[in-house]
């Protein structure tokens, strides 16, 4: 068996605790159009979650309340089996978009479903992280955290297509309207 066909396993380390229930892939977003599913993706990114970690790891946490943002990394636990097959999608579900591979997009359906975002910390409470802007969904289990390092993760000179900075001007737009 070749290397990079075996099996790996994971223990989590936690899990998300927050009000955010609704996954953007349900049958519930299927009649919504792009703008409004990703409106729905916004605002569940703009919630508080709490980081649950597990109290076996004592000591884990130490040192972490010095950093003002952190990378949860996760599972999207909620990922019907069936889209983990998906390699080809047009990004927010839309046909506005090309069709691309799954890696040049930022989808929860994906053959291992492992997210990673940038939060803000707000405070820790022995075990528990309050964090701002995660986008994961109630239960998700937290694989990893590291701190956030501007100085080696903020790339400079950053290339991406022309589809994703017209969809990110379309959705600036639609959440201006909606504010106004």
């Amino acid at each position: 068996m070749n290397d990079f066909l075996k099996v790996i396993q994971i223990k989590p380390v936690g899990v998300v605790r927050n009000q955010s229930r609704g996954a953007s892939w349900d049958t519930s977003f299927g009649s919504l159009g792009w703008r409004e599913r990703a409106a729905s993706m916004k605002q569940q990114s703009q919630t508080v979650s709490e980081l649950v970690i597990d109290p076996d790891l004592e000591g884990i946490l130490d040192g972490i309340e010095e950093f003002s943002h952190l990378m949860v990394i996760y599972w999207a636990h909620l990922v019907p089996i069936q889209k983990r097959s998906v390699t080809r999608v047009h990004p927010l579900g839309s046909e506005d978009f090309p069709l691309v591979g799954v890696f040049a997009t930022h989808s929860p359906a994906r053959p291992n479903n492992i997210l990673v975002t940038v939060v803000r910390l707000i405070e820790r409470h022995n075990n528990t992280l309050k964090v701002f802007g995660l986008d994961a969904l109630d239960g998700s289990p937290i694989l990893d955290i590291k701190p956030y390092l501007p100085d080696e993760q903020n790339v400079k000179d950053v290339r991406m297509p022309d589809w994703i900075r017209k969809m990110h001007e379309l959705f600036k737009e639609e959440v201006a309207e909606n504010n106004g």
